[in-house]
């Protein structure tokens, strides 16, 4: 018996005919590990009967835990939810609708054991509709490994194996559950990709298409930002401003040698001087942005007792003295 505690955070919305499936398949695979687990479900306010299943479940299993949120939140505050409810030291998330099988988690495992600290998974092999899924997929595993700088071929499976204190560090908001391994990249976590299995859904409807794949630009604007700006955003905004004081002050420049050269400007060159305003004032309060930026990210770093590090560990050798 492992000393290791196991918590499987699994969202779920509308999934009744799901649930007991999952149960049996998830509770056979972890108690083959031989690792203390918990299970925490979290409804997200669904319609069916899910709550009820849930709660039956509860009462016969007490490794089970069931968080009922009050109305639909969406998939990433489901997660967050059950991330920090969560007690285990390696946490798995994955989903309630039998895409995900259980059966690959001894595969996540398998990886943190070797010391990585995000196992994530990859379906390698899709079977989804090719138009409407894999191809928008694949564009966008692209993007996001470009933007990011982390290699991954599949961000967008929830299946995925965490080092608690990791993932603890996280702080997930509007749809960044995706990205994940990309915001534990930014305390230092090494992760790993690991092939899993792409099953068919078993019935009901798939709660995403391909309206979701246009939001994940807006989130590849703020995880680009994240990554690169997080604690300096005077040199995001700054180097705009510049830009657009720089040109400003060239169409000024321009404008000032040919009023000394008689041009009446306003008729000759009106929509240049325009511009040229526009410009400059545009340049001015990216300046001003990037300024009211670096104060808030200090107020947030010192209000929060955060640090701009993150240690993984500390090696001494009056440790290695007490311990002999």
């Amino acid at each position: 018996m492992s000393d290791r505690i196991l918590s499987v955070v699994i969202p779920v919305h509308n999934e009744e005919s799901h649930l007991l499936p999952l149960y049996d398949r998830l509770t056979s695979v972890l108690e083959a590990t031989g690792d203390v687990y918990e299970i925490v479900f979290i409804d997200d306010c669904s319609t069916d009967s899910s709550r009820e299943l849930l709660a039956h479940l509860v009462e016969h299993d007490n490794r089970l835990r069931a968080v009922l949120l009050r109305r639909n939140f969406g998939q990433t505050a489901a997660l967050a939810a059950g991330f920090e409810l969560a007690d285990g030291d390696v946490i798995i998330a994955m989903d309630g609708d039998l895409q995900h099988a259980p059966e690959d988690i001894p595969a996540l495992l398998a990886k943190i054991d070797e010391g990585y600290d995000v196992a994530s998974g990859w379906r390698h092999e899709r079977i989804d509709n090719w138009l409407t899924r894999r191809l928008p997929s694949r564009i966008a595993n692209w993007l996001m490994a470009k933007a990011s700088g982390i290699e991954l071929h599949d961000f967008g499976t929830t299946f995925k194996a965490y080092n608690a204190d990791v993932l603890k560090s996280v702080r997930l908001y509007g749809e960044l559950h995706r990205f994940i391994p990309v915001l534990a990249s930014i305390e230092g976590a090494r992760i790993a990709e690991v092939p899993i299995q792409n099953l068919p859904r078993r019935d009901g409807r798939s709660h995403y298409g391909l309206s979701r794949t246009f939001r994940v630009l807006f989130d590849l604007i703020t995880l680009r930002f994240l990554l690169k700006y997080l604690t300096r955003p005077m040199h995001f905004f700054g180097s705009i401003g510049l830009a657009l004081g720089g040109a400003g002050g060239v169409g000024l420049a321009f404008l000032a040698i040919q009023k000394l050269r008689g041009v009446h400007i306003m008729v000759e060159h009106g929509p240049l001087l325009i511009a040229t305003a526009i410009l400059v004032l545009g340049g001015i309060q990216m300046v001003c942005t990037g300024l009211i930026g670096e104060v808030l990210m200090r107020t947030y770093f010192e209000s929060q007792g955060r640090t701009i590090y993150s240690v993984r560990e500390i090696l001494s050798s009056k440790d290695r003295e007490a311990a002999v």
